[in-house]
Order: C-alpha cells, then sequence, then structure tokens
C-alpha cells in the first residue's frame, strides 16, 4: 500500500450540501427553508405551536397537583445502617439521630427529617430518633431488640387574621353598642314626666276661679 492509496471507508465521511447555488442542485432559491414567512428565518422557537389550533398539551386533562406543602425527607434503609455499623462508621451504643447519620457518611443533609424504610437485614441493636418510619422498618429495629423514636416535625403556624365570621360578629356588637349609647343620650336629654299627684294639684289650681279683686278708691 502505498501512501496515496490511503483514504477513509465508504461513507465515513460525507459532502456537505451546497444550499442556494441554483434550482439543479435540488436545494437553491430558498435553501431549503421554504417559502416565506416564520419558519424561514433564524432563531424561531414554536416547539408545540400547531397553526393557532388549540394545541395537544393543552387539549389535554390535567390529573393531580403540586403541594407546596409537603415535607420533603431523606430516606435511609436498615440495610445501610448495618453497613455502616460493620464499617465503623456508625456506633451502635449510641442513639442514632440526624447529627449521627451525617456524621457517618449516610446522609448529605437532614433537609425536613429522616425517614427510615424496611430495605436490608438489620442485625445491632440501635435507639433510632427520626422523623418517619415505615411499618416494616420498625418491625425490623424492634426484633434486633432496638427501639425507633418517631418525632414529627412541627412547622410554624402562620399568624392569621380575624376571620369574616369574627368581624361581622365585632361589627354587630358595635352597632348594638352604638344604639344603646344613642338611646341613652335621647333619654337623658328628654324631660322628666311629672307624678300623678303633681300633676292633678297642677289641674285643681288651674280650674279654681280666681277671687275679685277689690276695686281701689
Amino acid at each position: 500500500m502505498k501512501l496515496d492509496q490511503l483514504r477513509d471507508n465508504p461513507g465515513a465521511r460525507k459532502t456537505r450540501i451546497r444550499v442556494g447555488r441554483g434550482i439543479g442542485s435540488g436545494k437553491g432559491k430558498t435553501g431549503g427553508r421554504g417559502g416565506k414567512g416564520q419558519t424561514a428565518r433564524t432563531g424561531v422557537a414554536i416547539n408545540g405551536f400547531e397553526g393557532g389550533q388549540m394545541p395537544l398539551y393543552r387539549r389535554l386533562p390535567k390529573r393531580g397537583f403540586n403541594n407546596i406543602f409537603a415535607l420533603e425527607f431523606v430516606e435511609v434503609n436498615t440495610g445501610r445502617l448495618q453497613q455502616a455499623i460493620d464499617a465503623g462508621r456508625l456506633d451502635a451504643g449510641k442513639p442514632v439521630d440526624a447529627v449521627a447519620l451525617r456524621a457517618a457518611g449516610l446522609i448529605s443533609r437532614p433537609r425536613d427529617g429522616v425517614r427510615l424504610l424496611g430495605k436490608g437485614e438489620l442485625k445491632a441493636k440501635l435507639s433510632i430518633e427520626v422523623a418517619g418510619a415505615s411499618k416494616s422498618a420498625i418491625a425490623a429495629v424492634e426484633k434486633a431488640g432496638g427501639s425507633v423514636k418517631v418525632t414529627r416535625p412541627v412547622k410554624e403556624e402562620v399568624p392569621r387574621g380575624p376571620s369574616k365570621a369574627e368581624l361581622f360578629a365585632k361589627a354587630q356588637a358595635e352597632k348594638a353598642a352604638k344604639g344603646e349609647e344613642k338611646k341613652a343620650e335621647a333619654k337623658a336629654a328628654k324631660p322628666a314626666k311629672p307624678d300623678a299627684e303633681t300633676q292633678n294639684r297642677a289641674e285643681k289650681a288651674a280650674k279654681k276661679p280666681k277671687a275679685d279683686k277689690p276695686a281701689k278708691e
């Protein structure tokens, strides 16, 4: 074989198509971009656009929801606990919590808490304190003579204002109090009526004829 006979395998290299070089080339005039319009330009991103028709991703119904208040747990299996104990990274004589698991390299960060799962065999007697545990994990720990303490993470309660019912009851109470005050003011401003005996005396005095005065000489 000579140097001038060296070449690639057939099909290893393809000749680049030269667009826009005459209608006889098959890729002339529009250069493979079709007619005029949006798609003939660069920088066009119309994925999912169906020419104005309702697209498929909007025709399909929605299912489920995303719970923004859901807690994010770190899952640890009982088999990994046993592996850490066998490797000497976890002390079975001390309580096992999120701090101990992180020191042993079983978790990177506790997030909202550690959840213990029951995959794998556990032989050591452990006292575990986690934010959650499955039934199989609790059974495996108790079978080995250990115990599991589940401490649910407590969320801070967001302070809330009074409800509509409380605001309505407060407004009604204020309205009733104002009405009572107005009644009391009106009652105080109104003159007191005389009693029956005083009224009778006044009527008799009005009916009694006046004596004629003697004429002056």
